[in-house]
């Protein structure tokens, strides 16, 4: 490969400094603000940038998603490659220090809220093309660039997209979704089913506890199974490395209305909730009978319980995974070494396996052969997130290369 122009790194920071500063948090004005700042930016180096539109089936509201195309020529040979990335933020939780709206860049990272999930991942890929058209490239086939919404609630702006028709299976022949992946390649993630639990228990005074059977202790009992299980029927023991069942929520006391001022008695009715994630191949009628054995086994060690187990319907992001050795994947780890002088972490990696990213969208509704990897990660969805800089300015370096590579970059 030819040498490639260098990265302007003030103008890369300052681009993704003022992403930071709109306030894209989900359904508001300024989420619209987000994708017209991605549309517009996206004109000025010659891409055919739109807002595209679409009703949220939650509420009705109206949304927008971002998409804009780097046309290929057909000059040579080569893969279209698509880029996918959410401009919605998470809201702003206590303990910051620093002004989470300010954009700031000192010598080492880059804050705000969002600036890691993922503002950061869609600035990476923006600021990559927009390098090579400044200096004169082009690509023999397409790079399509989405910025998109309501990842937050499910994925709803890539399923949009989706369901539109304005991407097919045809629209690319491979992707890259950009979430925080602190710019290791993560080859496979998990999907997720959230679960609600009731325990009944038999109430009397602490005088005749022996008597009770305590819905307290039985829920202790199932939580702590829970926490320690894996699912049936996975694929492999990395598949079955990204299982992983967490309770985080939990209430309890006399009754369906949980009364607590009757301190004295044993509770008898407690409710506890979390999710469930599981690999591809797993499903969740599997994964809650799973969950049910489970329930059954503290039944058999509390016999006089009752259970209710009931799952969520709400949008859950699909499972994710791509075969390591993917022209993709090898493309990235090739440029990736070539940048940072090292291999590229590539798997099934914790913590980022169990994360949700609109890739299981593109994946299970699709059939399109991709990869999640981007900036940031380490400091994500946490009080003062941020972002290594250089973490952000080399996946720049990185998908220049691979843009060049894999979709037929020359210049003229």
């Amino acid at each position: 490969m030819e040498s490639l122009p260098q990265i302007n790194e003030k103008e890369c920071l300052q681009f993704l400094s003022n992403f930071v500063k709109i306030p894209s948090h989900s359904k508001t004005p300024a989420e619209i603000d987000a994708v017209k700042y991605m549309t517009e930016a996206m004109k000025k180096i010659g891409l055919n940038g739109q807002s595209i539109g679409f009703k949220d089936e939650e509420d009705g509201s109206q949304r927008y998603d971002a998409v804009g195309t780097w046309k290929g020529t057909g000059k040579k040979e080569g893969k279209s490659l698509l880029f996918n990335g959410h401009v919605d933020v998470n809201p702003v939780s206590e303990g910051w220090t620093v002004d989470p709206y300010e954009g700031k860049v000192d010598d080492k990272f880059i804050w705000g809220i969002g600036v890691s999930n993922m503002k950061s991942g869609c600035c990476a890929y923006y600021m990559a093309v927009k390098t090579l058209i400044d200096a004169g490239y082009k690509v023999s086939k397409d790079v399509v660039l989405t910025f998109v919404v309501g990842e937050l609630q499910g994925g709803v702006g890539t399923i949009a997209l989706i369901d539109n028709g304005t991407i097919k299976k045809d629209t690319a022949d491979y992707f890259i979704n950009c979430e925080p992946t602190d710019v290791v390649a993560l080859t496979m993630h998990a999907e997720s089913l959230i679960f609600t639990v009731n325990i009944i228990g038999d109430t009397r005074h602490l005088s005749k506890r022996e008597e009770a059977t305590d819905a307290i202790l039985a829920s202790m009992d199932a939580i702590q199974r829970f926490t320690d299980m894996k699912f049936s029927n996975a694929r492999s023991k990395v598949h079955e490395s990204i299982n992983r069942c967490h309770v985080g929520t939990i209430r309890g006391g006399l009754g369906r209305k949980y009364e607590t001022w009757r301190k004295p008695q044993v509770a008898d009715f407690v409710t506890f909730g979390g999710a469930a994630r599981y690999a591809p191949g797993q499903t969740r009628e599997s994964v809650k009978r799973d969950l049910e054995n489970e329930l059954k086994k503290t039944q058999k060690k509390f016999p006089k319980i009752k259970y209710e187990l009931s799952t969520g319907v709400e949008h859950c992001m699909p499972s994710f995974e791509v075969d390591p050795n993917s022209r993709v994947v090898q493309t990235l780890n090739k440029y990736y070494k070539q940048v940072r002088g090292v291999d590229q972490p590539t798997g099934a990696i914790k913590p980022p396996c169990f994360y949700g990213s609109d890739a299981g969208h593109l994946y299970q509704k699709l059939g399109m052969e991709g990869i999640v990897c981007g900036p940031g990660g380490k400091y994500n969805t946490m009080p003062n997130e941020r972002v290594d800089i250089p973490d952000y300015l080399d996946t720049v370096r990185i998908f220049m290369r691979v843009i060049i590579d894999m979709c037929g970059g020359y210049k003229e």
